[in-house]
């Protein structure tokens, strides 16, 4: 991507309407490495205009044409991995290896992923002399958030195009260069003009321009709660259908059988990959109050054993959170749980002492912590674990449900029936048992303040479709 201040609009790169532009900074050394242009509500209404006109040709093509298109894009964004790759890792802080082997790697598993679904998806069918059928919704209105760029924008964008959408993307500006990169294989696969839009800005203007406009027809939003409001209040006087996937506080609640110890490293480990930066990291551990001890120990040594370093270099270590507003919000939140009184086990505020430049944070645990103090309510977005104890396997699961929240739940125990029987009673979207997580064809999305609707596999195809009812198309034999 050699101009990072155009947009993607009607198969071309274009001049924004209204120049303007955005720094986007590399949050391992704190300065802007590219700038980005801030797009204005008249870049989407020329985006709208090419969607809208897109669609009339591409919702009528066949599920054959689109598995071919998909299949183009699957070999072309092999061509562009290391690009974007290389891009999250400069943009976002995620450490070069973490960049290649889950970031960029989760974009080809969302084209696969959706291949399958279209295979295997009856668009129509014949039900009680009905004729049911699934039909693309139409302009789709898309933002997607910084913390796994490439996950959100191919877990919106593929799906939408194997539906027969057209779409508008306005990917984070913190996090903008991936998107890019993915835009040029989108256009180098032969997607048709029209049917894949880019515009870049801040989300108050862009965002909410896309939310309001009467031209789009659908908003995906993944984000924060507070945004995901935002985007729904905003499409409210225009009745569009809203998906969002929002903010997460997941419990992960290890039960009185299993191997505390074991259970306490492994999940520290899980919850402080990608710097916490993950809505669905369990960073509420609930331990039964008899193994407080062993918990704190395995939470120490496990907490330190990780390394914080730089995203450029190889190696399992995690890199920076994504910028100076984050660090500082994380920063305030640790100094919330000292001041609330929870224990505090390893971390703490500050950077660590080798990494004086770019935003670096401790990894943190506290212990003993109550579930109505801060550090157990708000969503921290860092490297910093809550441990809760419990008495009963009922008071766990009440602690567990006790939250905004309802994304993601884990549950850890050597019985598996057991472990079954809790997970059905957590009030979330995922459930994992002892740390098996979900694939690209697994549903993903929430409950409560976690948002509605789901992604991945058929059920983000459905995302993207409307259901249609014929009837009286049976055919009635005459009366003699």
């Amino acid at each position: 991507m050699k101009d990072h201040l155009k947009f993607y609009i009607d198969g071309a790169w274009v001049d924004p309407i209204i120049p303007a532009t955005i720094d986007v900074i590399n949050p391992a050394t704190e300065k802007a490495f590219i700038q980005i242009s801030a797009g204005s509500p008249d870049d989407i209404d020329r985006a709208v205009v090419a969607a809208r006109k897109a669609f009339n040709d591409y919702s009528q093509w066949s599920v054959q044409q689109r598995l071919e298109l998909l299949e183009k894009v699957r070999v072309v964004y092999k061509d562009y991995f290391d690009d974007i790759a290389q891009a999250i890792s400069d943009e976002m802080g995620a450490p070069v290896d973490l960049a290649r082997g889950s970031q960029a790697k989760l974009g080809a598993g969302h084209i696969k992923s959706a291949i399958k679904a279209l295979l295997n998806f009856p668009f129509e069918s014949t039900e009680d002399d009905m004729i049911l059928r699934y039909e693309p919704i139409g302009v789709c209105g898309m933002i997607t958030p910084w913390n796994w760029p490439m996950n959100q924008v191919a877990a919106k964008v593929i799906p939408a195009l194997a539906a027969g959408c057209t779409m508008i993307l306005k990917p984070s500006e913190e996090s903008p260069l991936d998107a890019m990169i993915f835009a040029e294989a989108l256009h180098a696969a032969g997607v048709p003009a029209g049917v894949f839009n880019l515009v870049n800005g801040y989300g108050p203007v862009v965002g909410e321009a896309m939310s309001q406009h009467p031209g789009i027809d659908m908003m995906s939003f993944t984000g924060s709660t507070r945004g995901g409001i935002a985007v729904a209040k905003g499409a409210a006087d225009t009745v569009k259908r809203v998906s969002q996937e929002l903010g997460g506080k997941s419990a992960n609640v290890i039960l009185k059988d299993m191997d505390v110890a074991r259970a306490v490293t492994d999940g520290v480990h899980y919850m402080m990959n990608n710097s916490g930066q993950s809505c669905n990291a369990p960073t509420r551990m609930l331990v039964p109050n008899a193994d407080m001890g062993v918990a704190i120990e395995a939470a120490r040594e496990a907490a330190e054993s990780i390394g914080v370093d730089d995203p450029t270099k190889h190696g399992d270590h995690i890199g920076p959170v994504v910028n100076q507003t984050q660090f500082d919000k994380i920063q305030g939140l640790i100094q919330h749980g000292i001041d609330e009184g929870a224990t505090l086990v390893t971390g703490g505020t500050g950077r660590p002492e080798h990494l004086p430049t770019g935003y670096y944070v401790k990894p943190t645990v506290f212990a003993n912590v109550d579930n109505n103090m801060t550090i157990a309510r708000e969503e921290i977005f860092g490297p910093v674990l809550a441990i809760i104890g419990y008495e009963t396997e009922n008071e766990a699961v009440e602690i567990a449900n006790d939250t905004d929240y309802g994304l993601a739940a884990y549950v850890c125990s050597t019985e598996t029936e057991r472990a079954k029987m809790v997970a059905r009673r957590l009030r979330a979207g995922q459930v994992a048992i002892n740390y098996v997580g979900g694939t690209s064809d697994t549903p993903f999305g929430g409950y409560k303040q976690s948002g509605n609707g789901r992604e991945k596999g058929k059920w983000g195809l459905m995302e993207f479709l409307e259901l249609k009812a014929i009837t009286g198309a049976r055919t009635v034999q005459p009366s003699v």
